[in-house]
């Protein structure tokens, strides 16, 4: 071998992970599944919203579905690492399925607003269990080699269905003025996952059917106490996102402070996706990041900047742009993370490890949304909104002090000692 073909560095396939059938009905099903339930996000929002006129009330839609997930999160992972995985996803969808169709019936014959909590709190227990069953599914359907592509094709999808979800969510509602068609496209999404996940290619190792205890319990705590760089991920942007939650608040902007309505509203929560799927695609097509905690870091800290610019803005228009910017920076810490997960987990610690790493979105989206409604009822949602951009860049700047190891941490495709 010369020294010319030793150094070749090979091509880079960016389409590697879409020559795996499996992977493309996994890809399509989540697509479909993931716009049910974006077009639900905005129906939960404006309808809470028109019924009560109160940015607390939107704290309160997330806090309803976090607060379930922040107790059942160790017992989702046990019994996602302990039984069938498809199983688990299977059962717990259809629970939350069943929910979306009372919230249809609630939507046409409005119940008391603790029927409508009290649906959202067993959609977030099953979420719970479905999450990471999800998420531990797609390592076994995709080679070691591959699992980066896959994640970032993955998160590109997400962030398509981020787009297309709110735009047509907030599109039914200008059409019909009610959730009720959206909570059902919903339920129809979900069968379709069920279907082609149905279809997968699928092994999984006979799981190890520990008894629940303590011990089994805590075990992805301690894994992730002892994987510094992965539990430095998981708090940098939960802590970022918990801070700089501004899409919590959209409604509240959409409608007293850009003066729009629901096309509006739509318009909005999809444009962080228009920038995350740009992001998305860019770094499927390029090669891993050189030095991912850096990476990862710089963009947390313009997620916080931008935040920051958002929540001063007037202009649609200009506030469009921003939150382009921000669905970038986001989508970059979202693919780091992902990929550390997954590469990082041994499989038979996947679905404790995937439920805390759900718990850590959880925590930043949905607890976040609580974080911002309660500070706009007392501050106003612009003290809200740049409060928060100014909070994430403390963190950003303390993490780096805590964690060192983000400083170091290099290529995510190469192994670590």
């Amino acid at each position: 071998m010369t020294s010319e073909e030793s150094t070749a560095v090979e091509p880079h396939d960016a389409y590697a992970a879409f020559r795996i059938p499996s992977f493309r009905h996994y890809l399509t099903g989540n697509f479909v599944f993931l716009v049910g339930l974006q077009m639900q996000k905005v129906a939960l929002g404006w309808e809470i919203y028109e019924r009560t006129g109160s940015a607390l009330h939107l704290g309160y839609v997330g806090l309803a579905q976090f607060a379930p997930q922040l107790v059942l999160a160790p017992f989702g992972g046990h019994v996602v690492d302990a039984y069938n995985r498809k199983k688990v996803l299977f059962a717990a969808l259809t629970i939350s399925l069943l929910c979306s169709l009372g919230l249809a019936l609630d939507s046409l014959t409005p119940a008391p607003l603790w029927v409508f909590y009290a649906l959202l709190v067993v959609i977030g227990s099953a979420r719970s269990f479905w999450m990471p069953a999800r998420s531990a599914i797609l390592p076994r359907i995709v080679p070691a080699p591959l699992f980066r592509n896959a994640v970032s094709w993955n998160s590109s999808f997400f962030e398509l269905a981020s787009i297309g979800g709110p735009a047509l969510g907030g599109l039914l509602i200008g059409l019909f003025h009610r959730g009720f068609p959206i909570y059902l496209f919903n339920v129809a999404a979900g069968l379709t996952f069920v279907l082609l996940v149905s279809r997968l290619r699928y092994e999984q190792d006979p799981p190890e059917r520990s008894e629940l205890s303590w011990a089994s319990l805590s075990a992805g705590f301690h894994f992730l106490r002892e994987t510094r760089i992965l539990l430095a991920a998981m708090l940098l942007d939960t802590f970022a996102v918990l801070l700089g939650g501004a899409t919590a608040l959209m409604p509240v902007y959409a409608k007293d402070i850009l003066h729009g309505g629901p096309r509006e509203l739509g318009w909005l929560l999809a444009a962080p996706s228009v920038g995350a799927v740009t992001a998305a695609f860019i770094q499927a097509h390029r090669r891993p990041w050189k030095s991912a905690g850096r990476a990862l870091l710089w963009a947390v800290a313009g997620y916080g900047v931008v935040t920051i610019a958002f929540g001063l803005s007037t202009n649609l228009w200009l506030s469009l742009g921003l939150l382009v910017l921000l669905g970038a920076f986001d989508n970059i810490s979202v693919v780091l993370r992902g990929t550390l997960v997954q590469v990082l987990t041994p499989d038979a610690m996947r679905g404790r490890v995937s439920a805390l790493n759900g718990l850590f979105i959880g925590t930043s989206n949905e607890l976040g949304a609580f974080e911002s409604g309660s500070v706009a009822q007392l501050l106003g949602p612009v003290a809200s909104v740049v409060s928060g951009g100014i909070g994430t860049l403390l963190v950003v700047l303390g993490m780096t002090k805590a964690f060192p190891e983000l400083l170091k941490a290099g290529r995510l495709d190469q192994p670590r000692d």
